[in-house]
């Protein structure tokens, strides 16, 4: 079969390997529709972060479920399915409690080789989110919304959740990439009356606008926070989404929010060290890490998209097939795409 491999910083290829067999009862093999790029991706293809050379890469897919294993009661072959990149097992207590981005019982090698015709996927009984009918059964657009539910939009909500967002809330989004994005939606959709998008490509912005937005700032670091105080009337937000990772943009999320203010925190941490001090004079609290997909896709997510309540597959601006993946990641390195689709089958 056919999966992309990261070779060297810079460079992808699609090697020819070894079709995936159940190797334990809690195991399926999934036949993959459609995979994306995700901008943590970048951290490797960028040479930031190290990565073994050939090995095979994504984690973000829709697809039809080919063979389960004998543990396997709730998923069968058949089912279209949302394979996100968590791997929860359903019933730890880490599960059990609403977070299974941080399952006990997850499995190395887990979240990789998603950007390929097939997939063996573990703890396939609870953390695969099925979705009703086949793919054939919905539009473009809905299926490029529902591949969103395998990371991106989860991890948006996150954001949102973790900073405990509220009906009539302000909101801050630090990140303009698809993450970001989501987060707007997400702030909307947990009722957010003021929403200030914090971007600076005019094509971000429009797509912030569309997806709630109130308000746009493009300035950084303290004329970012002046700007934000400004439009608050020096109050500051109720609640602040970091959606990038950066040292600036941690820096910035931590002094934007009001007295009291939460920061949920899912940008990829890149710097280990943090000032905390600043959070302790003003009481902003500090939460997120790993979004909770399955939960958030079953409790919420899948039924908001299915009903067309959002629209998060807006997020990808450009579309590739599996033999052009060095372009679908060109593309989201250069910055002319928010986010790149990758059709790896027919439906």
């Amino acid at each position: 079969m056919k999966a992309a491999a990261f070779i060297e910083p810079g460079k992808m290829a699609i090697h020819e390997v070894e079709k995936p067999k159940i190797e334990k009862a809690t195991d399926a093999v999934i036949r993959i529709v459609r995979a994306c790029v995700c901008g943590s991706d970048l951290w490797w293809y960028r040479g930031i972060a190290k990565r073994e050379s050939n090995s095979l890469v994504g984690h973000e897919a829709i697809g039809i479920v080919e063979e389960v294993g004998s543990a396997v009661t709730d998923i069968q072959a058949g089912d279209f399915v949302i394979a996100p990149f968590t791997h929860g097992c359903g019933h730890c207590a880490a599960c059990l409690a609403g977070f299974d981005g941080d399952c006990l019982n997850q499995e190395p090698g887990g979240n990789n080789g998603y950007q390929g015709e097939y997939l063996r996927f573990v703890n396939a009984n609870w953390a695969l989110v099925k979705i009703p009918g086949d793919p054939k059964s919905y539009s473009d657009s809905m299926l490029n919304s529902l591949l969103t539910l395998a990371d991106v939009m989860a991890t948006g909500y996150h954001a949102a959740a973790s900073a405990e967002v509220k009906p009539g809330d302000t909101v801050v989004v630090m990140g303009d990439g698809a993450v970001g994005l989501c987060g707007v939606i997400a702030a909307k959709l947990r009722g957010a009356k003021r929403i200030i998008a914090m971007s600076r490509h005019e094509d971000r912005q429009k797509l912030a606008r569309e997806f709630g937005a109130t308000d746009i700032v493009a300035e950084r670091g303290d004329a970012a926070v002046k700007q934000v105080m400004a439009l608050t009337d020096n109050a500051g937000a109720d609640a602040v989404l970091e959606c990038v990772g950066t040292e600036q943009s941690v820096d910035t999320a931590t002094k934007v929010g009001r007295p009291g203010a939460i920061v949920g925190r899912v940008g990829v941490p890149q710097k280990a060290e943090m000032n905390t001090n600043n959070l302790f004079w003003r009481n902003v609290g500090l939460r997120g890490g790993i979004a909770a997909v399955t939960t958030y896709d079953k409790g919420i997510l899948l039924d908001a998209v299915l009903s067309g309540k959002i629209n998060p597959g807006k997020v990808f601006t450009q579309q590739f097939d599996l033999d052009h993946i060095q372009a679908a990641y060109e593309a989201m390195d250069q910055r002319t795409a928010i986010k790149s689709l990758v059709t790896v089958s027919e439906i």
